[in-house]
Order: C-alpha cells, then sequence, then structure tokens
C-alpha cells in the first residue's frame, strides 16, 4: 500500500481495506485467532509484556471495564484499557488513564507493518487488538484491562495470560454466532478461562453457574461469584452521582463511596467491578482514600460515555447503548420508574437485530421515533416502524436519528421523558 501520512488516510484505509463486524455483521466474524497470533508475533508479541486483566461478558462489559481501570487509576497507576465498539471516534478503543491513543502512533503502526497487513488480510477487530497491545507495551503501562469484543474462546483478545479474568453475565446476544442457549453462550464466554488463573463471575445464573464452574474446574482455575463475597447498599444521592456503602464477606469495607456512575444497571457492575479490586489487592496496594476521591469523578477521568447519559434537561433527555434482551429489560424497567408526563423514545436498530426478542419489551404507552442509524447495517426506519407496530409501538419514522432527536425536541414539553436507544451506532449520533 501506498504511504499513508495523515489520519484521514488510516481511517479510510482501516474501514475500506479491513473487514469490521459493526459495519459489515457476521460476515466479518472469524471463528480463528490464527490473524491475531500472527500479527502479535510480527510486533513481538507485546501482549505477553504487559499485566492484563480480561472482561467478557453480554452486559456490563465496558463498566466494569472502566470500574477496575479506573481503581487502578486511582492508585496512581498507568492504566491502558481496550474497549469496543466505539462511539464517535476510532481512538476511543484505546485509552490510556482516559487518554485516547495519538493519532500519530495509528499512522505509525499502519505504514509500519503494511506489508504484514496485506499479507495477512487482517478483519479490522485482529488488527485493532495487535495496535493495542504494542501500544500499551510501547508505552510501559503498568496494566491493561481489555475487553473482549464478541464472545471469548475465539475473541481476538483471547491471546493474553491476564492476572485476573472476568465474565460480567450471560445473556442472548448474537446467537448466530455464540449459540442459541445461555448454557451455549457460556461456554464462548468461559473460553477466556485460562490455566491457574482465577476467575470472577459477576452474575450467578442457574441456566450458566455449571458452565463456569466445570470450565473452571477443567483448567484449575479458582472460581469466585462476585454476589457471594460483596454486598452493595445506597446511602444517599447528590444529582447524579449515587453513594454506597460496600460490604465484603459481611464486613464493612467501604463507607460512603461517591460515583457518577449512574443508571440501572450499574450496580451489579460496581459489585463486579469492586470485587475484581478486591482480588488484586491481594498483590497490588488498593488505597481506599484514594478510590473514594476518583470515583467521584470517574466518567471523565476514565473516558467512560455512552451508558445512561443525560444529554438534556426539560426536558430530561437521556441516552444509552443497551442493545440486547437482557440490558434492555432493566433500561426500560427504571424509565417506568422515573417521573415524567410524556414518554417519548427514539430508537433504531442493527438489520440483523432479532427484533420480536426486543420490540415486545418496550413500553406501548409512548410516543416513538423510529430512525435509521448512519451505518451500511442500519435498519431501516420505514421497516422498523411497520415492525413495531405489530407490538402496538405508534410513532413516525425518520430518515436519521439527529432528525428523529430534532422532532422529539418540537413535541416534548418541560416534564416529559426522550430516551434514545436501541443500539450502540443510535447513540453515537447524539452524544
Amino acid at each position: 500500500m501506498s504511504k499513508i501520512k495523515t489520519y484521514q488516510q488510516a481511517l479510510k484505509y482501516i474501514y475500506d481495506r479491513l473487514p469490521m463486524y459493526q459495519r459489515l455483521g457476521s460476515a466479518a466474524y472469524k471463528k480463528d485467532l490464527t490473524n491475531t497470533i500472527k500479527l502479535c508475533e510480527y510486533t513481538g508479541n507485546p501482549q505477553n509484556n504487559i499485566k492484563t486483566i480480561h472482561i467478557a461478558g453480554t452486559n456490563g462489559k465496558g463498566t466494569t471495564t472502566h470500574i477496575i481501570a479506573g481503581g487502578l487509576q486511582a492508585q496512581g497507576y498507568k492504566v491502558g484499557v481496550y474497549t469496543s465498539p466505539h462511539y464517535k471516534d476510532f481512538r476511543e478503543r484505546i485509552k490510556i488513564n482516559g487518554t485516547y491513543i495519538p493519532k500519530r502512533f495509528i499512522i505509525d503502526f499502519l505504514n509500519r507493518y503494511s506489508k504484514e497487513l496485506e499479507k495477512i488480510q487482517p478483519s479490522f477487530f485482529e488488527m485493532t487488538v495487535a495496535m493495542a497491545f504494542l501500544y500499551f507495551d510501547e508505552e510501559k503501562v503498568d496494566f491493561a484491562v481489555i475487553e473482549t469484543g464478541l464472545g471469548g474462546r475465539l475473541d481476538s483478545t483471547n491471546v493474553i495470560i491476564p492476572l485476573l479474568s472476568v465474565i460480567t453475565n450471560i445473556s442472548f446476544d448474537h446467537q448466530s454466532m455464540l449459540g442459541n442457549t445461555l448454557a451455549e453462550i457460556a461456554g464462548e464466554k468461559a473460553g477466556i478461562i485460562k490455566t491457574n488463573i482465577p476467575v470472577i463471575i459477576g452474575e450467578s445464573q442457574k441456566e450458566t453457574d455449571h458452565v463456569f464452574i466445570q470450565k473452571a474446574i477443567e483448567m484449575s482455575a479458582p472460581v469466585y461469584f462476585a454476589n457471594d463475597h460483596i454486598q452493595l447498599t445506597q446511602t444517599g444521592f447528590t444529582d447524579q452521582n449515587k453513594i454506597y456503602n460496600i460490604k465484603y464477606n459481611q464486613q464493612i469495607w467501604i463507607e460512603n463511596l461517591t460515583t457518577d456512575l449512574s443508571g440501572p444497571f450499574q450496580e451489579r457492575n460496581i459489585i463486579t467491578g469492586m470485587y475484581a479490586l478486591k482480588q488484586l489487592s491481594e498483590t497490588v496496594n488498593i488505597n481506599i482514600e484514594k478510590l473514594k476521591l476518583f470515583f467521584a469523578d470517574l466518567k471523565s477521568k476514565t473516558g467512560y460515555i455512552g451508558r445512561w447519559q443525560i444529554l438534556g434537561s426539560n426536558p430530561l433527555i437521556i441516552a444509552d447503548s443497551a442493545h440486547n434482551e437482557g440490558g434492555l429489560k432493566i433500561i426500560l424497567r427504571e424509565i417506568q420508574e422515573l417521573k415524567y408526563k410524556n414518554l417519548h423514545i427514539i430508537i433504531g436498530f442493527v438489520n440483523d437485530k432479532e427484533l420480536s426478542s426486543v420490540l415486545e419489551l418496550f413500553p406501548k404507552k409512548a410516543i416513538y421515533y423510529f430512525a435509521k442509524a448512519n451505518i451500511p447495517r442500519g435498519l431501516n426506519a420505514a421497516l422498523l416502524k411497520t415492525e413495531g407496530e405489530k407490538y402496538g409501538l405508534s410513532g413516525k419514522s425518520y430518515i436519521s436519528v439527529r432528525k428523529a432527536l430534532a422532532a422529539a425536541k418540537i413535541k416534548a414539553h418541560s416534564d416529559d421523558l426522550v430516551f434514545i436507544g436501541g443500539s450502540i451506532f443510535v447513540v453515537a449520533e447524539v452524544i
């Protein structure tokens, strides 16, 4: 390939030449680690030089990743974070202490390994993972928290030997690639469990517990269920912040932890993340006061966006990227608990989403704005409107999320609620 000189050229190469699951769907998913292993070998196996924590699960991966990274960052450590997908900027995927990877590093990486990339023809994800490992190694991070993209067993990130493995929870998502039962999906996620490496399960579920226990036995890996050890009690709130007391094995561990992590799903993520930090504290110094000081402003310090994000008031506008049955159930339940006069819902999905399992969750008593996300996989808004009507959801269709939001702002009164969701790509257009 010709030499890349600008960041825009780099992005064009990444998006045009490399298959990307978020844009192409299952056609870009490779059930094989060969390309990642080859790329890592070409770059000197940087993943072997980094102390990592590996995160898998259906929901809560990104939040748990940022909780663990934030806890370590609070102690003064240099912490890399790898997450996916991104909302607005490709560089969101690769951060150190909340700061995005420099554009220059991306340009240099593509030029430095152009021959190898042309030879291997990796997927978007395979290339990005290798880039992240090299960046973290060259920047000499103390730790890197690595989130899986899809599944676990065959996910491109699954070439690391971490200090700790974490599986947040299991719900139905990507069944065509991961399996049609919770046990089958759990089996794919359990693929991150490594020999003698402790694994934390964030949520105990009767359909999946035995899968994790059996895999842990096979790998001689100690297995812990976070909710057996961490108890969380909300003691107050201030504006968008919540205050918690945290018990470890029924004994007070942290008193009055204030955090700006808001939303109905966060308590289970805090339990999982805090137990991971407790496990790490056996070998890493975790100062509670530093932790408390940091967590009051966790989002901005770690670069966390897109979950239960408040975009406006009068009317209250909330965006959240929950997109599968498990995540949407929790979000929609919380919405019903809020106080408002009328509910306006802007939704959009990708075109391979199993709509029946999610549309039936949405409340019929709401005004809907069906929108198409601005990506090739975005589901046609008119088609979504037609499908929504089958479930008693009435409203209008819009050619873009921005136009849908503009219409909702015009129609909504100051005491109404506007919710934006259904897909990370819908949320990306408004945050």
